[in-house]
């Protein structure tokens, strides 16, 4: 296992993320002992979904206006279509993902629809990617290599296309991490 004791990850969503997608590398995290931040647009707690049905609610720790880039290892961007199609909308998250990915280059894991804030935060062009095979068009449209595979990693950017993907996702987040 990639030692990332001590690490400070992000993770970035709002209501109605893929609920496995935030609690599985949460979790693994968590165990192989960094410290992770759920960070949202509210404070509070939002709302997982697991595909259509309602999932979990989790704790939010900070939110976007307290979060600061500079005090993270990582960050995670989950999926779930409406939790990305909302995150992309706000210009506070944007800032953050362009500050952790193109300014800082530190590791990014980014997963299903959540390319979709990369794309909004124009990081996608030039650089090769994975998602959900319906936003494919999206992140093409925005300049990107779009393939179809389990993880794609480029540069210090690491995405996957579904919860199928997790294991992977997350073990190559974790590596990235450990570097």
């Amino acid at each position: 296992m990639a030692d990332i004791s001590g690490k400070r990850i992000a993770i970035i969503a709002t209501d109605y993320f893929e609920e496995s997608e935030l609690t599985f590398p949460r979790d693994k995290l968590v165990k192989a002992g960094a410290t992770v931040d759920i960070i949202a647009p509210k404070s509070g707690s939002i709302q997982g979904v697991q595909h259509v049905e309602m999932g979990k609610k989790v704790e939010v720790t900070k939110t976007l206006d307290e979060a600061n880039p500079n005090d993270y290892d990582g960050l995670v961007v989950p999926g779930g279509a409406l939790n990305a199609d909302h995150l992309r909308m706000e210009q506070k998250a944007r800032d953050f993902l362009i500050s952790i990915l193109d300014e800082q280059e530190k590791p990014t894991a980014i997963i299903c629809h959540g390319p979709w804030l990369l794309a909004s935060a124009h990081l996608a062009r030039g650089r090769k990617v994975t998602s959900y095979p319906t936003i494919q068009d999206d992140l093409i449209n925005a300049g990107a290599e779009w393939t179809d595979e389990q993880v794609v990693q480029d540069g210090s950017l690491i995405t996957s296309r579904n919860p199928g993907d997790l294991p992977a996702f997350t073990d190559a987040f974790m590596t990235a991490l450990s570097k």
